[in-house]
């Protein structure tokens, strides 16, 4: 039986900045696309589970009209790792973190910025902005705006949601 859902995990350490804002923008540009079996979430490896994502955060994805103001952090888990097709991590730290909870899931977990190049170390992070200024906030997401833009087609077809129906 296949789920008919592919889901995706975006995470980060606090799960109320970067992750939420890059969770936010995925499920506006699917939603743009008319593609709906794909399930975005996030989660942070140090989240307090119920923390809302930072003002400026909210403040920042609503300039571009995207709606994180509901946004509630969680933990990640064992069980979101294995419920996820796809990790889109923002710092090596936090792929470390995914392997050390589930060493299977290497084939499936990678750097945001480096996507759909497997892990390494060396690849590039996506800057925290938690303490930084509204400018800081904007920064971030305007960066993760444009590599999700970039790599979507590519999660699309990983999500299998090009396939014609028979």
């Amino acid at each position: 039986m296949t789920n008919p859902e592919f889901n995706i995990l975006i995470i980060c350490t606090g799960n109320t900045c970067r992750s939420p804002m890059a969770e936010g923008i995925l499920k506006s540009i699917l939603k743009e696309r008319g593609i709906e079996k794909v399930h975005v979430g996030s989660a942070g490896i140090g989240a307090m589970n119920g923390m809302m994502a930072t003002p400026y955060g909210i403040e920042a994805a609503g300039n571009w009209n995207v709606d994180i103001s509901n946004h509630r952090a969680r933990q990640l888990t064992r069980d979101l790792i294995d419920q996820s097709d796809l990790i889109l991590a923002m710092a090596p730290e936090h792929v470390e973190t995914v392997l050390r909870k589930a060493p299977n899931a290497g084939k499936k977990t990678f750097m945001l910025k480096a996507f759909p190049t497997p892990y390494s170390s060396s690849q590039e992070r996506i800057q925290d902005p938690i303490g930084g200024t509204l400018g800081d906030y904007n920064q971030t997401f305007l960066e993760l705006d444009e590599i999700l833009r970039r790599i979507v087609n590519r999660i699309i077809e990983l999500s299998g949601s090009l396939k014609k129906d028979s």
